[in-house]
Parts: structure tokens; C-alpha cells; sequence
């Protein structure tokens, strides 16, 4: 087995890194997709490759991975998936304060519309807990 094979299976399972971000209260992890067999597949293979692959690679831990991802979220639009991750933001330790100055300094760089919405994203979650 090479040095590269025995480092990848010593890391924990994409799995595991999704259920220690997004994990139900219960301590059960959250069906991916709502459990919906029709989307099955596409999350089976979401969680081998993003969550087994590029958020388990070296170099960064999973609050810095997480605050990338929520930046990119908010940037990009993508609101749903982005209240998603600023939950599993929270669940890996990141403050509301830290969320929130990342959330404004992506102000500048995608527009004010993206990062107001992106901020009531936030406000609404952190209203709900």
C-alpha cells in the first residue's frame, strides 16, 4: 500500500464528515436529499466525491473549508444550500459574529443584494435557535 493510500484511508469517510457537520439532534445523521429515493444516487455520489474527497483533503480543517463554502454560497446566490452550511458553520463551532463578518466582506466582491441576503439568511437562523 503506498503512503498516499494509507494517509486517504485513515481519514474519516465522507459520511462521517457530513454527519459531524449536518448530524440531526437525535445523534442520527440526516437523510441526504430528505431520503427521497429518486435523489439518492446523486447524494451517494455528492458524498463520496465532495465530502469523502475535497473536504477531506489535507490542508485545511473543516471550519476553515466550511467558511470558504459558506462565502462561495453567498456569493454565488445560492441561498438554500447556503442556509445549509451556515448551520453546519455553527455545528462545527464558527461564532454568529465570525459568519457574519464573512458574510459582509463578501459585500465588495458579489454586491450588496448577495450579501443582504445572505445576512437575513443568518438573522433567520440564528432567530430559530
Amino acid at each position: 500500500m503506498s503512503e498516499r493510500q494509507a494517509t486517504q484511508d485513515a481519514r474519516p469517510s465522507g459520511s462521517s464528515i457530513r454527519q459531524r457537520m449536518f448530524g440531526a439532534p437525535t445523534g442520527q445523521p440526516a437523510a441526504p436529499g430528505g431520503g427521497d429515493p429518486f435523489l439518492t444516487p446523486f447524494f451517494e455520489t455528492a458524498i463520496e466525491h465532495v465530502w469523502g474527497g475535497v473536504w477531506n483533503r489535507p490542508g485545511l480543517d473543516l471550519k476553515y473549508r466550511s467558511l470558504v463554502v459558506v462565502s462561495v454560497l453567498a456569493a454565488t446566490g445560492h441561498h438554500e444550500e447556503l442556509k445549509t452550511h451556515l448551520r453546519g458553520a455553527l455545528n462545527l463551532g464558527r461564532t454568529v459574529d465570525e459568519l457574519r463578518e464573512a458574510l459582509l466582506q463578501t459585500t465588495p466582491y458579489a454586491g450588496f443584494s448577495a450579501a443582504n441576503e445572505a445576512l437575513q439568511a443568518l438573522s433567520g437562523i440564528v432567530t430559530q435557535r
